[in-house]
């Protein structure tokens, strides 16, 4: 019984050195060599840091362009989806609330032109990221409440439309936080 009890006990003691103290060491080292040293990349407006790159923001004002919807609160302390099947009937109902919403708030918009990124939040919850489709089907709204030149909207999404990584690895995107800091400091 020995033979079999104290050799499980020091791989036992082995597993929690290395799975709770060396590995951890090791990925936080890994991380500080990433972009933001494992912080996060802080987005900064005017010297302040107003949030970070990969965390979505809530914006909801019809002057600005709006991100995915969050199943989170966009609250990055819980990063997750609402795990519900497309056929679940809360979900539906509050898909086509989201929507009702968005279309209130775009009345020249067609239900079935409306991008289903702009309803559905991310597996995440936080995605930072939409589709060029998802801004510019917002441009008209925008461009309303600010009364600001519709082709000024699309050359600012445009230059602000990240490119797959290395071409081939995801789709275009727009990170929403920096374009509309970009769409702030636009003069009419």
């Amino acid at each position: 019984m020995k033979n079999i009890i104290w050799p499980s006990v020091k791989l036992t003691l082995i597993m929690i050195v290395i799975f709770s103290g060396l590995y951890p060491l090791l990925i936080a080292g890994i991380a500080k060599l990433a972009p933001g040293g494992g912080d996060g990349i802080t987005v900064e407006k005017n010297g302040k840091v107003v949030g970070f790159e990969n965390i979505a923001q809530k914006f909801t004002l019809d002057k600005y362009f709006w991100p995915r919807p969050s199943a989170v609160g966009y609250n990055a302390m819980g990063s997750g989806g609402s795990n519900k099947s497309p056929y679940n009937t809360d979900y539906l109902k509050s898909t086509k609330a989201l929507l009702d919403t968005f279309l209130k708030h775009n009345p020249e918009i067609k239900k079935e032109d409306v991008p289903s990124e702009m309803i559905t939040a991310s597996g995440s919850g936080l995605d930072p990221d939409i589709t060029v489709a998802g801004a510019e089907i917002q441009v008209p709204r925008i461009a309303k409440a600010r009364n600001i030149n519709i082709d000024l909207l699309r050359i600012l999404i445009r230059n602000n439309t990240e490119k797959p990584w290395l071409g081939i690895f995801g789709i275009e995107r727009v990170n929403v936080l920096k374009l509309n800091i970009a769409l702030d400091s636009l003069k009419k």
